[in-house]
């Protein structure tokens, strides 16, 4: 029934929040016109990331992320193994393009998976990623604005989902990073029977459902981009969608909503390299 969708920048070691402006230096290309997504004007998202984890000593992107901090990056609960090696890819627009201008790789050296994070049920899906090193502000990496806590979005407002993930259902995941509008399904509607039900939580936000547009497997624990002013912010981590297909109608994407854990955020990552201090699980 549910499918989990496997499918900037500041001297940022300081104990307090400390989050971008959220104007990329390229503006996005955005319309009410987009069909299943479209190729994203190159850094006009510059806090995506690229979750990418090792085996038979390969690389293989399995997640999207947000770029938050200097050293820290918002994904989802569900992204992360502690079986696994990761690498960040900050600054990409084309994944398959080594050594591409603007672009950093950056080894994790620390995950912290929220304590109440619920795989059965898809609740608290939410994790920070730790880097190695603190990456450097560039027109092609930022850090991203996030909301104010206890935000919520009002129904059709207009956001954005970006990732690299599939461009259909089963079909092949994107190489160049995609953008599509996914506009807010308030809770009292995302949770009627007809649609997501009891699934959905209110710290949780729905956005799409039409039918057409959506995000799919490789897009997890990437940004739910809202425009607020002449700046955008980070409204939520895709966390999951229908086991029906990517784009089935009245099952919008569900994201974790961002603004119902700025607490936690500010917890996690104002500890300036000890996260070990917060209850949550460290690997």
């Amino acid at each position: 029934w549910l499918l989990r969708l496997f499918c900037p920048l500041r001297s940022l070691c300081r104990c307090h929040p400390a989050y971008g402006y959220g104007q990329p230096a390229a503006a996005a290309l955005y319309s009410s016109r987009v069909v299943g997504g479209e190729d994203a004007v190159p850094h006009s998202w510059p806090w995506q990331i690229s979750l990418q984890y090792s085996r038979n000593r390969q690389w293989y992107h399995t997640c999207g992320g947000t770029l938050i901090k200097a050293n820290w990056v918002l994904t989802a609960a569900h992204c992360i193994s502690s079986t696994l090696t990761y690498r960040v890819l900050l600054g990409k627009q084309v994944l398959s393009e080594e050594n591409e201008p603007g672009s950093v790789t950056v080894s994790v050296v620390k995950t912290i998976v929220h304590e109440k994070w619920d795989s059965d049920l898809i609740i608290n899906d939410i994790a920070l990623v730790k880097l190695a090193e603190e990456v450097q502000e560039s027109d092609t990496i930022q850090a991203a604005t996030l909301p104010p806590a206890g935000q919520i979005l009002e129904n059709n407002y207009p956001c954005y989902v970006t990732g690299w993930g599939r461009l259909w259902t089963n079909g092949p995941l994107a190489d160049v990073l995609q953008q599509a509008l996914l506009p807010v399904v308030e809770y009292d509607i995302c949770s009627q029977w007809s649609w997501w039900g009891s699934y959905v939580l209110p710290t949780m936000v729905c956005a799409g459902g039409d039918g057409v547009i959506s995000s799919c497997n490789g897009d997890s624990g990437g940004p739910l981009n809202c425009p607020q002013g002449d700046d955008w912010e980070v409204a939520g981590i895709v966390s999951f969608g229908s086991s029906l297909g990517c784009n089935t109608l009245r099952k919008p994407t569900v994201f974790t909503r961002v603004s119902a854990y700025i607490d936690w955020i500010n917890e996690v990552a104002s500890h300036c390299g000890s996260p070990s201090t917060v209850s949550g699980e460290t690997r």
